[in-house]
């Protein structure tokens, strides 16, 4: 995390919040995707798509080797996102759960 040297008018706190807050309000997968373009970075992006991308495969249980063999993300980020999914938050598995039900529900209504 970057130094502040200088003291901003939004603690770090309040705005950190209402970054949460603005990626709430997002309606639909453009409206997220336009945010995140504006947001981030062409490479910063692409890191938080290669965190995402393998996380279906380590609920799966996929070595470190395979999962890289089908997505070319490093071996190092593979391990960190492992991490996060066994000591961190809960953020990974509320949001593959949620995409879980999501996909489930979208196969089910072509179904019927």
């Amino acid at each position: 995390m970057k130094r502040r040297w200088l003291d901003p008018e939004t603690p770090a706190e309040s705005a950190e919040l209402n970054l949460y807050q603005a990626l709430l309000s997002m309606k639909s997968v453009e409206e997220m995707g336009a945010f995140l373009g504006d947001l981030c970075t062409p490479a910063e992006l692409e890191v938080l798509v290669d965190r995402w991308q393998v996380v279906p495969y380590l609920l799966e249980g996929l070595a470190y080797r395979e999962i890289h063999e089908r997505t070319a993300v490093s071996i190092t980020t593979i391990g960190r996102v492992a991490r996060c999914l066994n000591q961190g938050n809960g953020g990974y598995l509320a949001a593959a759960a949620r995409a879980a039900r999501r996909k489930s529900s979208a196969t089910r209504k072509a179904l019927a």
